[in-house]
Protein backbone atom coordinates (compact mmCIF):
# COMPACT_ATOMS: atom_id res chain seq x y z
CA UNK A 1 0.00 0.00 0.00
CA UNK A 2 1.05 3.34 -0.80
CA UNK A 3 0.27 6.21 1.88
CA UNK A 4 -0.01 9.83 0.99
CA UNK A 5 -0.09 12.90 3.22
CA UNK A 6 -3.72 14.78 3.85
CA UNK A 7 -1.63 17.77 1.81
CA UNK A 8 -0.72 15.51 -1.11
CA UNK A 9 -4.54 14.05 -1.16
CA UNK A 10 -5.97 17.60 -1.34
CA UNK A 11 -4.28 18.77 -3.82
CA UNK A 12 -4.85 15.69 -6.00
CA UNK A 13 -8.50 16.10 -5.03
CA UNK A 14 -9.21 12.93 -3.51
CA UNK A 15 -10.28 11.42 -0.25
CA UNK A 16 -8.33 12.74 2.90
CA UNK A 17 -8.40 9.27 4.86
CA UNK A 18 -7.16 5.69 4.49
CA UNK A 19 -4.70 4.21 2.80
CA UNK A 20 -5.04 4.24 -1.41
CA UNK A 21 -3.69 1.48 -3.26
CA UNK A 22 -0.72 2.84 -5.75
CA UNK A 23 -1.90 2.31 -9.32
CA UNK A 24 1.60 1.28 -11.32
CA UNK A 25 0.75 0.96 -15.18
CA UNK A 26 -2.88 0.54 -14.71
CA UNK A 27 -5.72 1.55 -16.75
CA UNK A 28 -8.21 3.08 -14.29
CA UNK A 29 -9.47 6.23 -15.48
CA UNK A 30 -12.11 8.47 -14.15
CA UNK A 31 -14.97 8.21 -16.10
CA UNK A 32 -16.11 11.51 -16.93
CA UNK A 33 -15.81 14.82 -18.75
CA UNK A 34 -16.01 17.64 -16.43
CA UNK A 35 -16.05 19.80 -19.61
CA UNK A 36 -19.00 21.06 -21.76
CA UNK A 37 -18.91 20.54 -25.33
CA UNK A 38 -19.41 23.66 -27.44
CA UNK A 39 -17.84 26.09 -24.51
CA UNK A 40 -14.66 28.09 -24.84
CA UNK A 41 -12.15 28.77 -21.54
CA UNK A 42 -8.33 29.52 -21.50
CA UNK A 43 -5.08 28.80 -19.67
CA UNK A 44 -2.41 30.84 -18.47
CA UNK A 45 0.30 30.49 -16.67
CA UNK A 46 3.70 32.51 -15.03
CA UNK A 47 3.79 34.30 -18.08
CA UNK A 48 0.29 36.25 -17.53
CA UNK A 49 1.56 36.82 -13.88
CA UNK A 50 -0.39 40.01 -12.80
CA UNK A 51 -2.40 40.17 -15.92
CA UNK A 52 -6.45 40.27 -15.72
CA UNK A 53 -7.59 36.63 -16.11
CA UNK A 54 -9.37 36.04 -19.49
CA UNK A 55 -13.01 35.79 -19.82
CA UNK A 56 -14.27 31.85 -20.30
CA UNK A 57 -16.36 28.73 -19.48
CA UNK A 58 -13.68 27.33 -17.88
CA UNK A 59 -9.87 27.74 -17.30
CA UNK A 60 -6.72 25.75 -16.74
CA UNK A 61 -3.81 26.86 -14.75
CA UNK A 62 0.11 26.44 -15.19
CA UNK A 63 2.17 24.91 -12.02
CA UNK A 64 5.16 24.98 -13.44
CA UNK A 65 6.98 27.68 -14.75
CA UNK A 66 7.83 26.21 -17.87
CA UNK A 67 10.29 23.16 -16.68
CA UNK A 68 9.71 20.41 -14.17
CA UNK A 69 11.38 20.92 -10.54
CA UNK A 70 13.50 23.77 -10.95
CA UNK A 71 10.39 26.67 -11.96
CA UNK A 72 7.27 27.19 -10.41
CA UNK A 73 4.47 29.79 -11.16
CA UNK A 74 4.56 32.30 -8.29
CA UNK A 75 1.03 33.51 -9.57
CA UNK A 76 -0.68 30.06 -9.31
CA UNK A 77 -2.53 31.02 -6.54
CA UNK A 78 -4.25 34.21 -8.22
CA UNK A 79 -4.81 32.47 -11.30
CA UNK A 80 -6.50 29.39 -9.84
CA UNK A 81 -8.24 31.67 -7.79
CA UNK A 82 -9.97 33.67 -10.72
CA UNK A 83 -10.11 30.62 -12.80
CA UNK A 84 -12.47 29.48 -10.12
CA UNK A 85 -14.67 32.04 -10.46
CA UNK A 86 -15.68 29.60 -13.69
CA UNK A 87 -16.91 27.18 -11.97
CA UNK A 88 -14.27 24.51 -13.21
CA UNK A 89 -10.94 25.35 -13.05
CA UNK A 90 -7.90 22.71 -13.85
CA UNK A 91 -4.69 22.67 -13.49
CA UNK A 92 -1.56 21.60 -15.79
CA UNK A 93 2.23 20.30 -15.34
CA UNK A 94 5.08 20.79 -17.54
CA UNK A 95 6.70 17.17 -17.88
CA UNK A 96 10.29 15.84 -18.82
CA UNK A 97 13.27 13.16 -18.43
CA UNK A 98 16.57 14.33 -17.83
CA UNK A 99 19.33 11.48 -16.32
CA UNK A 100 19.96 14.26 -13.71
CA UNK A 101 16.16 14.46 -12.50
CA UNK A 102 17.15 10.74 -11.31
CA UNK A 103 19.03 12.12 -8.66
CA UNK A 104 17.49 11.36 -4.81
CA UNK A 105 18.69 15.06 -3.53
CA UNK A 106 16.06 16.71 -1.96
CA UNK A 107 14.92 18.86 -4.79
CA UNK A 108 13.73 15.73 -7.66
CA UNK A 109 13.39 11.69 -7.20
CA UNK A 110 12.02 11.62 -3.84
CA UNK A 111 12.72 8.71 -1.75
CA UNK A 112 9.10 7.59 -1.67
CA UNK A 113 9.14 7.05 -5.44
CA UNK A 114 12.05 5.83 -5.81
CA UNK A 115 11.40 3.13 -3.01
CA UNK A 116 7.46 2.42 -4.51
CA UNK A 117 9.34 2.29 -8.54
CA UNK A 118 11.38 -0.51 -7.25
CA UNK A 119 8.20 -3.02 -7.61
CA UNK A 120 7.74 -2.44 -11.07
CA UNK A 121 8.73 -4.71 -13.52
CA UNK A 122 11.80 -3.11 -15.45
CA UNK A 123 15.07 -2.46 -15.84
CA UNK A 124 16.39 -0.15 -13.53
CA UNK A 125 17.26 2.62 -15.91
CA UNK A 126 13.20 2.37 -17.03
CA UNK A 127 12.48 2.13 -13.10
CA UNK A 128 14.50 5.78 -12.38
CA UNK A 129 12.31 6.98 -15.09
CA UNK A 130 9.21 6.07 -13.39
CA UNK A 131 10.64 7.42 -10.40
CA UNK A 132 11.16 10.60 -11.88
CA UNK A 133 7.30 11.14 -13.23
CA UNK A 134 6.29 10.22 -9.84
CA UNK A 135 8.19 12.82 -8.34
CA UNK A 136 7.53 15.56 -10.70
CA UNK A 137 3.51 14.69 -10.12
CA UNK A 138 4.21 14.35 -6.28
CA UNK A 139 6.01 17.60 -6.00
CA UNK A 140 3.46 19.41 -8.11
CA UNK A 141 0.60 18.14 -6.20
CA UNK A 142 2.32 19.91 -2.84
CA UNK A 143 3.39 22.75 -4.42
CA UNK A 144 -0.41 23.55 -5.83
CA UNK A 145 -1.97 22.83 -2.31
CA UNK A 146 0.69 25.24 -0.84
CA UNK A 147 -0.51 27.70 -3.49
CA UNK A 148 -4.46 26.99 -2.44
CA UNK A 149 -5.08 25.39 -5.86
CA UNK A 150 -6.54 22.72 -4.71
CA UNK A 151 -9.24 20.14 -5.77
CA UNK A 152 -9.16 20.97 -9.47
CA UNK A 153 -11.53 19.51 -11.93
CA UNK A 154 -8.63 18.26 -13.93
CA UNK A 155 -4.96 17.39 -13.76
CA UNK A 156 -3.28 17.82 -17.53
CA UNK A 157 0.44 16.82 -18.46
CA UNK A 158 2.18 18.99 -20.67
CA UNK A 159 4.03 17.48 -22.76
CA UNK A 160 6.20 19.17 -25.45
CA UNK A 161 9.90 18.92 -27.21
CA UNK A 162 10.74 22.44 -25.67
CA UNK A 163 11.45 20.58 -22.57
CA UNK A 164 13.91 17.35 -22.25
CA UNK A 165 13.46 13.97 -23.05
CA UNK A 166 15.47 10.94 -23.74
CA UNK A 167 16.46 10.85 -27.53
CA UNK A 168 18.59 7.57 -27.23
CA UNK A 169 15.61 5.33 -25.28
CA UNK A 170 11.91 6.56 -25.54
CA UNK A 171 10.85 3.96 -23.42
CA UNK A 172 12.55 6.51 -20.42
CA UNK A 173 10.06 8.97 -21.56
CA UNK A 174 7.16 6.42 -21.73
CA UNK A 175 7.73 5.86 -17.95
CA UNK A 176 8.49 8.97 -16.53
CA UNK A 177 5.02 9.57 -18.09
CA UNK A 178 3.35 6.69 -16.70
CA UNK A 179 4.87 8.01 -13.49
CA UNK A 180 3.15 10.82 -13.07
CA UNK A 181 -0.30 9.19 -14.43
CA UNK A 182 0.08 6.10 -11.94
CA UNK A 183 0.23 8.64 -9.17
CA UNK A 184 -2.41 10.75 -10.22
CA UNK A 185 -4.17 7.72 -10.48
CA UNK A 186 -4.30 7.43 -6.87
CA UNK A 187 -8.30 8.03 -7.43
CA UNK A 188 -10.90 8.04 -10.59
CA UNK A 189 -12.33 11.45 -8.85
CA UNK A 190 -9.55 13.45 -10.73
CA UNK A 191 -9.65 13.17 -14.87
CA UNK A 192 -6.28 12.65 -16.18
CA UNK A 193 -5.30 14.14 -19.86
CA UNK A 194 -2.35 14.64 -22.09
CA UNK A 195 -1.49 17.86 -23.40
CA UNK A 196 0.88 17.58 -27.09
CA UNK A 197 0.33 17.57 -30.85
CA UNK A 198 0.40 14.36 -33.28
CA UNK A 199 3.79 15.22 -34.04
CA UNK A 200 5.44 15.78 -30.68
CA UNK A 201 4.32 12.95 -29.05
CA UNK A 202 5.35 10.54 -31.32
CA UNK A 203 8.87 12.11 -31.47
CA UNK A 204 8.86 12.36 -27.17
CA UNK A 205 6.96 8.54 -26.85
CA UNK A 206 7.32 6.42 -29.88
CA UNK A 207 3.13 6.78 -30.25
CA UNK A 208 2.34 5.78 -26.55
CA UNK A 209 -1.35 4.89 -25.56
CA UNK A 210 -1.06 5.52 -21.74
CA UNK A 211 -4.49 5.20 -19.61
CA UNK A 212 -5.44 8.58 -19.71
CA UNK A 213 -8.94 10.24 -20.24
CA UNK A 214 -8.60 12.83 -22.78
CA UNK A 215 -6.21 14.66 -24.72
CA UNK A 216 -5.66 18.78 -25.19
CA UNK A 217 -4.78 19.22 -28.89
CA UNK A 218 -2.45 22.42 -29.72
CA UNK A 219 -3.62 23.35 -32.88
CA UNK A 220 -1.39 25.95 -33.30
CA UNK A 221 -4.94 28.29 -35.26
CA UNK A 222 -5.57 31.65 -34.61
CA UNK A 223 -9.30 31.37 -35.13
CA UNK A 224 -11.83 29.11 -33.00
CA UNK A 225 -13.27 27.89 -36.42
CA UNK A 226 -10.25 26.27 -37.62
CA UNK A 227 -9.00 24.98 -34.04
CA UNK A 228 -12.76 23.01 -33.77
CA UNK A 229 -11.96 21.27 -36.87
CA UNK A 230 -9.67 18.83 -35.22
CA UNK A 231 -12.53 18.00 -32.96
CA UNK A 232 -13.93 14.27 -34.16
CA UNK A 233 -10.46 13.33 -35.30
CA UNK A 234 -8.23 10.55 -33.05
CA UNK A 235 -6.15 11.81 -30.04
CA UNK A 236 -2.47 11.51 -30.70
CA UNK A 237 -2.81 9.10 -27.46
CA UNK A 238 -5.34 7.11 -28.42
CA UNK A 239 -7.68 8.49 -25.96
CA UNK A 240 -10.55 11.34 -27.27
CA UNK A 241 -9.62 15.33 -27.96
CA UNK A 242 -11.51 16.88 -25.16
CA UNK A 243 -10.04 20.08 -25.64
CA UNK A 244 -8.55 22.22 -28.55
CA UNK A 245 -6.04 24.98 -28.12
CA UNK A 246 -5.87 28.36 -30.22
CA UNK A 247 -3.98 31.44 -30.62
CA UNK A 248 -5.65 34.53 -29.21
CA UNK A 249 -3.86 37.18 -26.35
CA UNK A 250 -3.59 34.88 -24.30
CA UNK A 251 -4.00 30.85 -25.25
CA UNK A 252 -7.74 30.07 -25.54
CA UNK A 253 -9.42 26.82 -25.80
CA UNK A 254 -12.25 25.27 -26.77
CA UNK A 255 -14.55 22.23 -25.88
CA UNK A 256 -14.79 19.48 -28.69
Amino acid sequence: MYVLSARLKLALGIATSGLIALVVNGTAAAGFDPYVSGSNGYDVSYVQCGAAAPTGAFGIIGVNAGYPFTYYNSCLATEFAAAQKTGNAAVYMNTGYDPTYTAIDGRHTTQDCATNAASINATQAQQSAWAVGCSEAQRDALYATNQSATSPTAWWLDVETGNSWSTADLSLNRYTIQGIIDTLRLSVAVPVGIYSTAFQWKAITGGYAPPVDGDWLATGQRTLKRARQSCGSSGFTGAPIWLVQYQGTTDKDSVC
